[in-house]
């Protein structure tokens, strides 16, 4: 299966599908322990790309994630605005002029979730979004250079999320109001690292449908 930009639309629904449904439990997450914002803000950004969903189906991946990139960027309020947008212009930027294959893919989304790292001046370790998306861009790297098969490869990286999502309970915040809390940020998963492992297991999921 060759996945194409004209396949967003139909991810973008999914992704908003995950999101609507768990709405109201992750808002409880980021009520806990940050401003609990984070999921409206969310849902405006995949709103307005569902609204520009035909245009940036009609354009090739590299021009695909830069208008991904300037939307989320307008959209979405806070701190996952900016990240996000990030992450989706630098996949602009490692992927033009080059063929869009598994690999190209894999070590754009490597130096990407790098960029994100660099912006928000986080890593691993930290209670964020980082500690799933950066297990999850090591894990698609490695299992594509080793030759791994599609779906091998989604249930992974779906395995990885989830892992990442439950390693940030027992982290102490250091970024963003949740690091106002301490030591009492310990025991409260963190909403950015639930959405984007929500994420993340709505687009494997649905490839894995149009895979098969």
């Amino acid at each position: 299966m060759s996945l194409t930009p004209a396949h967003l639309p139909k991810l973008f629904d999914a992704v908003a599908a995950a999101i609507n449904e768990n709405a109201a439990a992750v808002t409880e997450l980021d009520q806990a322990i940050g401003d609990g914002d984070h999921v409206f803000n969310l849902q405006r950004g995949i709103e307005a790309l569902q609204s520009h969903a035909t245009e940036i189906a009609g354009l090739d991946w590299t021009a695909a994630w830069q208008k991904i990139g300037m939307t989320v960027m307008a959209a979405i309020g806070g701190a996952s605005g900016s990240l996000y947008a990030t992450l989706f212009i630098s996949l602009h930027k490692n992927t033009k002029d080059k063929p869009v294959d598994p690999k190209t893919f894999a070590e754009a989304l490597h130096l990407a979730v790098e960029a994100v790292k660099q912006r928000g001046k986080a890593d691993v370790g930290e209670k964020t979004m980082l500690d799933v998306w950066v297990p999850v861009a090591a894990a698609l790297k490695q299992d594509v250079e080793e030759g791994k098969n599609l779906h091998e490869i989604l249930d992974h990286v779906h395995a990885v999320a989830e892992a990442g999502v439950e390693a940030t309970r027992d982290m102490v915040a250091t970024k963003g109001r949740a690091s106002f809390l301490g030591e009492r940020s310990k025991g409260h998963i963190d909403a950015g690292a639930k959405t984007a492992q929500l994420m993340i297991a709505a687009i494997a999921n649905h490839i894995k449908t149009v895979a098969e």
